[in-house]
């Protein structure tokens, strides 16, 4: 007999809330036509309105998040940043977190009907900051992962740009035996479910990467820098977060990016905010989901925080 393989995005769902022993969230794919004519993607976890909204960093989609809404268990929505997952691809390469964030300002004004816990990862962090800044409307409390303004990212690129020598593939499997031989996504079945979530077929029947910077990370940082210098030279990379009236929380990975000298000036620069540290990389929502999970809730249940 012939076993029919489940492809759908939820596949890895009942088994991921079997292990936390918990319900199975209802979950939907949602999409929001922009003015411009791209189309912006994001999932939709529990029943009712929102109350907290996920912002994915660079080369990643809304998938990342699913543990943390899983153990969350509160209705949240979580978009594709443009150029990522299901959402559409820019033609100008602007993938800065002031055009995202105009993307996501869009996007939470039409499906939130009240201010967000708004959280983002690395560039999503980013983005969130920006929304933040300039729709307060819209925020009740900001939490950046693993990210603060001016980080140096000048060493990522090298890394990447070998990865994404190859940006397609016969089989998904080729793909995690790539991943797998530059010591991405742990053990093999966590990248199966990355590759799985980071990847489509073609018509031609080859799978690749979903999102763009795949196709442009030979300059996809320098176009960022770019970008931001273009739309404010001379401008303080700390001003979006500055001007958040919003409560303020980072999450550092102990195993991340961030530097003691970047928490340093995070914390003279905004000595109000609140920091938590957690045993984790970078992907905090990945390899220590819990911690978000359990700071999103205490943040929903005291409303002055």
């Amino acid at each position: 007999m012939a076993v029919t393989k489940d492809t759908s995005e939820f596949r890895y769902l009942p088994a991921q809330a079997a292990a936390l022993n918990i319900a199975i969230p209802e979950a939907r794919r949602i999409r929001l036509d922009l003015p411009d004519g791209r189309a912006l993607s994001a999932l939709r976890f529990g029943d009712g309105d929102p109350r907290v909204t996920l912002l994915h960093g660079a080369g990643l989609n809304a998938h990342t998040w699913d543990t943390v809404v899983l153990r969350l268990g509160q209705p949240a929505l979580v978009i594709d940043l443009a150029g990522h997952g299901d959402s559409s691809w820019r033609t100008d390469l602007d993938y800065s977190p002031a055009s995202l964030a105009a993307d996501v300002a869009t996007a939470m004004a039409e499906w939130t009907r009240t201010p967000q816990v708004l959280i983002g990862h690395s560039l999503g962090g980013l983005t969130a900051a920006n929304v933040a800044a300039r729709h307060p409307q819209l925020v009740r409390a900001l939490v950046l992962v693993d990210i603060v303004p001016g980080l140096d990212t000048d060493a990522a690129p090298a890394v990447l740009r070998d990865f994404y020598q190859v940006t397609d593939f016969a089989t998904r499997d080729e793909a995690v035996d790539r991943a797998q031989s530059f010591g991405m996504g742990g053990t093999r079945e966590e990248t199966e479910r990355g590759v799985f979530f980071n990847t489509r077929v073609r018509d031609d029947g080859r799978v690749e990467w979903k999102h763009h910077f795949a196709q442009i990370i030979g300059h996809a940082f320098d176009a960022l820098n770019a970008a931001n210098a273009a739309s404010a030279p001379g401008a303080d990379p700390w001003d979006d977060l500055l001007a958040v009236t919003a409560p303020i929380t980072l999450v550092r990975g102990t195993h991340g990016f961030l530097q003691d000298a970047d928490v340093a000036e995070f914390t003279h620069r905004l000595p109000g905010a609140q920091m938590l540290t957690v045993d984790a990389g970078h992907n905090v929502q990945e390899t220590a989901p819990a911690s978000l999970a359990d700071l999103a809730s205490e943040i929903l249940t005291h409303p002055s925080r």
